[in-house]
Parts: C-alpha cells; structure tokens; sequence
C-alpha cells in the first residue's frame, strides 16, 4: 500500500511538472511570437485590389514585427479555396487570410455547405482599407443621378443592361441590393473580371455598372464613363463631388469593399495583439494611406469589435438578398 501511494504521488507529481512545462513553453512560444515568417493568404489571383491591399502592408508588417510576411496566393472558388486554408491551418498566428467583404459574408451568405464560418472561425484586425464602388453609366444614358436611373428603369424594366464581374462578385451584388431597395429590373451581364466589362462598358454595349472607383477611377475622371453615385454612407474621398446612392433618392444604400487580417480563432492571445498592433501601425503610416488613397481605397479607424460587426450586418443583408432574389452563385 505504501509502496502504491509513493507511486501515486511520484506520477502526479510528474505530470504536474510536465503540465507546467507545457504551459510554459507555450508562454514562451506566445511572448515570443514571432520567431519565424508569416504568411498571408489572399484567396484571389495576383493583381486584383485584395491582393494590391496585401502586397501594399506586408513590408510595414515585416518591419514592425521583425520577421519576413509573405503573400501567398491561393485562388479559386470565389475565395473559399484560400478562406478555407487558412480557417484550418494551424492556429499559430503564422498563416492569417486578407479577408474581404466577399469571402467574410458574400460566400457564407450564398454557400450553405462552406467549409468555414467567419465569426467562428477567425478572429480579426480593425479594417485595413475601405474600398468604395460607384453606379457607373455610359456617357449616352440620359441619367445623372440616382433618382433619373430609377424612373428610366421603371419605365423600361429590364431594358438597362448591368455589366459586372461575374455572377456572384461583389460588385454584382450591389446592383442585386440596389434593385431590391429601388423595386427595379435590370437585366445582368456577367464578365469574367471587372476588366472585361469595363471594355464593353466604354463601348456602349452595356448601359450601366456597379464598380470599384479603384477600376473605373481613370476613365471616370477622363469623362468616358460617368460616375452618378458612389455606394458608401459618406461621399468618397476619391470622387469628393459625387454623392452616395443614399443621400441622392435611395435611403439607407451602402455596399462596400473592405480588408482586414483574419487570424484563426484558437490562435494565443499574444500573438493576435501583436498582429492587431501592426496593422494598426502600418495602416497609420501616412505612406501606406497615401498608396491606398491612390487606388481610390481609404484608411478607416476603428476596432477589430467594430470589423465584426460589419461582417455580421453584412452576412445578414446577403442572406436577405439571396431569399428575395433566388440568386445562386457556383
């Protein structure tokens, strides 16, 4: 008997050791995150905004956190291929997604069998950079402003044409969210990319689109496209004299772009502040704001909290849209 109890208390107290042990090599690894490079995963080919907005913080990054940040692109399936990747990498804080708009609410809104759920699956930074949209027009439609738009459509429903990306992009889906609020048809055209439909756009085979003033930007301001409303709550920065699709007959309109860090949800706390803080350093530097400013972007204060609760409004508005509208995207 006493030989057993002396075996009892020699193995409890090795296991407490080693539980100690543990839980202090894993402060060790946390305080001392980073120790090697990080990866950031952009769900999208090169070349894209998501990807410039990446390749645009992953210097600051590295500088601010002393160790190499890589940008790995892992495109395909609207950005459930790299999402998913990330949401099932280890969580380490090493590998972290440039999440958007599109594959933090888009795709979970219209993919009841995704493999990731945001707000379960990651955690975030504040937002990295706000990208506005613009309902851009032929300079031959005789529309200038929301209201026009919306009584020419009444008049002659699903006689406009609406270029856009691609069935299920984010810009198509503003065009959904305008026909909805404004009870107006247009019939949709689907391009593979935003470049494509802006060619045919100039061309006047196509009447009007739903996109990014970091696209269309120059061919706006040389006057072969007209730009009638930007899609944010506040006027952009970018295009200071056109109004928002809310102030000029559509109340309460806003669909946007916007980036930040999701790091996986189990990743250590350390580690997750410590990617928050850089972000938040970098995309303070007026050189970063500067290079966004230039691609028709904006830096946004805010908090990781407020990020969040973008995403949620945002999952819950496609999911209404997705009912009224039947839409079904591949």
């Amino acid at each position: 008997m006493i030989v057993r109890t002396c075996s009892i208390l020699v193995a409890g107290a090795v296991a407490a050791a080693t539980a100690v042990t543990v839980h202090s090599a894993q402060a060790d690894i946390a305080g001392a995150y980073p120790t090697k490079p990080i990866r950031i995963v952009v769900a999208f080919a090169p070349g894209g905004n998501i990807d410039i907005t990446a390749r645009t913080i992953a210097p600051g990054l590295s500088e601010v956190l002393g160790q190499p940040v890589v940008v790995d692109n892992r495109g395909g399936a609207g950005g459930r291929i790299g999402s998913t990747l990330v949401a099932k990498a280890a969580p380490d804080g090493y590998t972290v997604l440039l999440g958007a708009a599109g594959t933090l609410a888009v795709q979970p809104a219209f993919h009841d069998q995704i493999e990731y759920q945001p707000l379960r699956d990651f955690v975030f930074t504040s937002m990295i950079s706000l990208v506005p949209s613009a309902i851009v027009v032929h300079p031959a439609l005789p529309v200038r402003n929301t209201k026009e738009l919306i009584g020419l459509a009444k008049s002659r429903p699903a006689a406009l044409l609406m270029a856009s990306a691609g069935t299920g992009s984010n810009v198509h889906l503003m065009g959904e969210l305008f026909q909805s609020m404004a009870q107006v048809k247009f019939t949709h055209v689907p391009y593979k990319g935003a470049g494509a439909a802006l060619v045919d756009m100039i061309a006047g085979q196509v009447h009007l689109m739903f996109d990014q003033v970091s696209a269309s930007g120059p061919f706006i301001k040389s006057g072969r496209l007209r730009a009638i409303a930007v899609t944010t709550s506040q006027r952009s920065k970018f295009l200071p004299d056109v109004p928002t699709i809310h102030e000029s007959g559509l109340p309460g309109y806003e669909s946007y772009t916007y980036t930040t860090l999701a790091i996986p949800a189990a990743t250590p706390k350390d580690a997750v502040q410590k990617l928050r803080d850089a972000v938040t350093s970098v995309v303070a530097q007026p050189k970063i704001r500067e290079s966004f400013e230039r691609l028709g972007a904006e830096v946004m204060p805010g908090t990781p909290e407020d990020l969040a609760r973008r995403v949620k409004q945002d999952y819950d508005k496609w999911v209404r849209i997705r009912k009224e509208t039947g839409i079904q995207i591949n």
